[in-house]
């Protein structure tokens, strides 16, 4: 399934077509792109140019992406002037993250799925 291009969203849609929720959860961090913007925002709060500048996607794309991404409540945004601010709604997200690292490492596939720890 893809994003609805008119809304953006994502898991609402899923499960209003009958898809359980925990499979709507994992459909919205099925693609590369929210996962990058996930770990990005585990480092702290960013702005829609500061994704696009760092992840080197466009525009559309982010603001599509975060949408589903907050669809799932997984992101949120607060509003400074005329700018958002997006951050992640969810530190469980983070441990789910670790375990699918670790259960990725298992099966000979190591992945960093989150931000590098700081020493």
């Amino acid at each position: 399934m893809a994003i609805d291009s008119e809304a953006g969203r994502c898991v609402s849609a899923d499960i209003a077509a009958g898809v359980s929720p925990a499979a709507a959860l994992f459909h919205s961090l099925s693609d590369e792109n929210r996962l990058r913007i996930v770990a990005r925002l585990a480092r702290g709060e960013a702005r829609v140019v500061d994704l696009v500048g760092e992840l080197g996607l466009a525009q559309s794309t982010v603001s599509k992406h975060l949408a589903c991404l907050r669809d799932c409540d997984l992101v949120d945004y607060r509003a400074e002037g005329r700018q958002s601010f997006y951050s992640l709604t969810r530190p469980e997200l983070m441990d789910l993250l670790a375990s699918a690292e670790h259960l990725l490492a298992a099966a000979g596939h190591a992945v960093a799925l989150r931000p590098a720890q700081a020493s």
